[in-house]
């Protein structure tokens, strides 16, 4: 973990963080507590717009879906209010082109869920024309299709046979692959 007196965070140590999943808000909030930084939380769109609206923060952690809408919005309001705000968007699943619009509205870096706070810490310092370093841990590639099977499932409300159709697999395949426990 980074010592919080090496980093170098600025005079102003804002963070917002938006996220619907609250024990992830709370742990990562804590987290980058730790870390220097000085965390306000919101669990929907409606909650980091206003946040971001009153007191635009110099950093920032967005969650792509939340239940209310999509975390693009808050990145959007941030960026109307403070320029040179830092934002790292999170999601549960990556996607090219839902990257390439979260850097084009403005967010620093896109990372996939779970980052930790290490990965998301070294995204918000990252100098603008260079990258973070690599994670310690990345997720594997058999990880990343069981996190991608499981929130296409989720997001088809646990119906198996849409969720095949969806992902173009079997049913079967697919009632097997979701028996077993998630790959590390």
């Amino acid at each position: 973990m980074a010592d919080p007196d090496e980093l170098d965070l600025g005079d102003d140590k804002s963070l917002l963080i938006v996220d619907d999943d609250e024990p992830f808000l709370r742990r990562l909030a804590r987290a980058m507590e730790k870390r220097g930084f000085e965390p306000e939380t919101a669990g929907s769109v409606a909650a980091g717009k206003a946040i971001a609206t009153a007191r635009p923060p110099a950093y920032a952690v967005v969650d792509l879906r939340l239940e209310d809408g999509n975390g693009l919005d808050v990145v959007e309001t941030i960026r109307d209010k403070r320029k040179d705000s830092r934002v790292v968007v999170l999601t549960g699943y990556g996607a090219i082109a839902t990257a390439v619009a979260a850097v084009k509205i403005g967010a620093t870096d896109y990372l996939s869920k779970p980052a930790d706070a290490t990965d998301i810490t070294n995204a918000l310092l990252a100098k603008p024309d260079e990258l973070p370093p690599p994670p310690e841990n990345p997720m594997s590639a058999d990880r990343v299709r069981w996190e991608h099977i499981q929130r296409v499932y989720e997001l088809c409300d646990r119906n198996v046979s849409e969720t095949a159709r969806r992902l173009n697999m079997h049913r079967r395949t697919l009632q097997r692959i979701l028996a077993k426990r998630s790959p590390r």
